[in-house]
């Protein structure tokens, strides 16, 4: 293969916006042709068309010139064929020449009842008959065609001619004596054909150059739109995005810099629990103020920003997109985080009892070798008094008021472990009176995640009110397979911010995070529910959130 060949097979193919560049000016070199043609033969038509009725004008006039009508009667009244010679310097041969010279024709023929010329510009013609049939106009009509006789093609009209002294009354009918025939060449009919030309061309040509100029601003244009891609280009682009926005796991919002939604794909419209429509406004989809003001500002976020929105844990990073120094928008991704927040505060949950279970079994360890020893010495005495102190008090000092209401291992640890934590912070942890479970926990990880945050959520609560000392206090009863838990702080309640218009389902509550949304998914998972049960009461109690954590628990063996 030589270099050339190489370079053409190499040849990079042409543009979208070049062909339909070059469409383009096709397609107005056809429309500018075709009305240019339409035209010419519009013009062709009026000229044909003009030439006709000039040769009837002038046949017309001929026929009812009297002394051609004298001369063509008495011929007609003569017998025999007429004499060519005498018909050359005849009066109707004078007058029928003298018309043509004047008028520019082609020729003006004058015939007998018989078609035999009278007049002929070729006196070589005269006393033959006309090569064209003259019946028509000797039955009286008058005709206009384009026929071919001795002299070529021309535009002619034929007149019939009338008998000078017929006619003069309603029973003498007009007697038809002869005809005229006029013609006009072709050259004589487009004679001003050039002249019309010379603008139509001028502006056929100008209307082609408005067409080019605007072919290449449409060109321009169009590049600009699709960035310089072509059909095939675009339809793989389309076809990719379809498929990475409907394969991903992350919602993907595209905002346009007007604030119009570009893109939506339907993982966002289920994340972010909307019905989103694309080419609506992005601050109409009722979304939280942070997500439309992070949206809104200028620049790129560095980080992603945690949000909730419902039940779910969401994680927004918004990105600029701009390409060629021309911004196209703001691209939403939308990742889900609510499973992985459950299953850290799970995590949490399941490291604080284990703690507390491992203390408890250390505690257990040294107050059975107390026992043991007591009892071993002898001093039974002492070892039942230690029993029975151990159990008024708890298998283990927790600071936590009434602690051997629960008699629930994994309550019993991960409460005593809650209430260190508490106490660390200065607020006060109290099992209360109505708490009974005479079952066992059969998903511990459930109820220590639930309970767990709303502990949290108390305890902070507790010590931003204003009543001290700080406390808190939780309830727990079951009710066969279902746990009910209640959590109670001496707060200054929520004032409102918790509770959504028309529900009671908790958010987002002084900022403390998404403990309660999630608390609330994993008791709606299980057919439960968590609410807000009362809000502050001045002086008595600050907010009560109450759980319902239906197949929690199972029997005691």
């Amino acid at each position: 293969m030589t270099r050339d060949a190489a370079q053409r097979g190499h040849r990079r193919p042409w543009t979208f916006a070049g062909q339909i560049l070059v469409l383009q000016l096709v397609l107005v070199t056809v429309i500018v042709a075709i009305s240019t043609g339409v035209y010419a033969w519009a013009g062709l038509q009026r000229l044909a068309d003009e030439a006709q009725s000039t040769a009837l004008a002038i046949a017309q006039s001929v026929a009812v010139d009297h002394d051609i009508r004298v001369a063509v009667t008495a011929e007609a009244s003569t017998a025999g064929p007429p004499v060519a010679a005498e018909l050359a310097d005849g009066p109707v041969a004078r007058g029928a020449e003298a018309v043509r010279a004047r008028t520019g024709a082609l020729f003006v023929v004058v015939t007998d009842e018989r078609g035999i010329r009278l007049a002929h510009p070729d006196p070589a013609q005269l006393g033959s008959r006309v090569s064209t049939s003259p019946d028509s106009a000797l039955r009286g009509e008058e005709t206009v065609s384009w026929e071919s006789g001795t002299l070529g093609m021309s535009a002619r009209a034929k007149v019939p001619i009338y008998a000078v002294d017929s006619g003069t009354s309603a029973t003498d009918p007009p007697a038809v004596v002869g005809e005229v025939s006029v013609g006009f060449a072709p050259q004589r009919v487009f004679a001003d054909l050039m002249g019309d030309a010379l603008p139509l061309a001028a502006g056929a040509l100008a209307a082609l150059a408005v067409g080019l100029v605007a072919s290449a601003l449409i060109r321009r244009r169009l590049a600009q739109l699709t960035l310089g891609l072509g059909p095939e280009e675009l339809a793989a682009l389309v076809q990719n995005q379809s498929a990475v926005l409907g394969g991903v796991g992350e919602g993907v919002l595209g905002v346009s810099p007007s604030g119009v939604v570009t893109v939506c794909n339907p993982q966002a419209q289920r994340l972010l629990g909307r019905d989103v429509v694309v080419g609506g406004r992005f601050e109409d989809l009722g979304l939280p103020e942070e997500l439309v003001a992070l949206v809104g500002a200028p620049g790129a976020t560095s980080s992603p920003v945690q949000l909730v929105a419902g039940a779910r844990v969401l994680f927004i990073d918004v990105r600029p997109v701009v390409q060629d120094e021309v911004d196209f928008g703001r691209v939403v991704v939308v990742r889900d985080r609510t499973d992985i927040e459950a299953l850290t505060r799970r995590l949490d949950a399941v490291a604080a009892m284990s703690t507390a279970l491992r203390v408890q079994r250390h505690e257990f360890a040294n107050r059975l070798h107390a026992i043991s020893g007591l009892l071993e010495i002898g001093q039974t005495g002492e070892a039942r008094s230690y029993l029975a102190a151990v159990l008024d008090h708890g298998p283990l000092k927790y600071p936590v008021q009434h602690s051997d209401r629960l008699t629930e291992p994994y309550l019993q640890a991960f409460i005593g472990a809650k209430g260190i934590e508490a106490a660390e912070r200065g607020v006060l942890l109290t099992v209360g009176a109505e708490t009974l479970v005479t079952g066992t926990l059969c998903d511990p990880e459930d109820v220590t995640t639930v309970l767990g945050n709303l502990i949290d959520n108390a305890v902070t609560a507790a010590l931003a009110g204003s009543s001290r000392p700080a406390w808190v206090e939780v309830e727990v009863l079951d009710d066969g397979p279902d746990l009910h838990l209640s959590v109670m702080d001496s707060g200054d309640g929520l004032g409102g911010q918790a509770v959504r218009s028309g529900s009671e389902e908790p958010d987002r509550v002084r900022g403390l995070g998404f403990g309660l949304p999630l608390s609330r998914d994993i008791a709606r998972r299980r057919g439960g529910e968590l609410w807000l049960a009362s809000d502050a009461v001045a002086g008595v109690h600050g907010a009560v959130f109450c759980v319902r954590l239906p197949g929690t628990v199972g029997p005691r063996s």
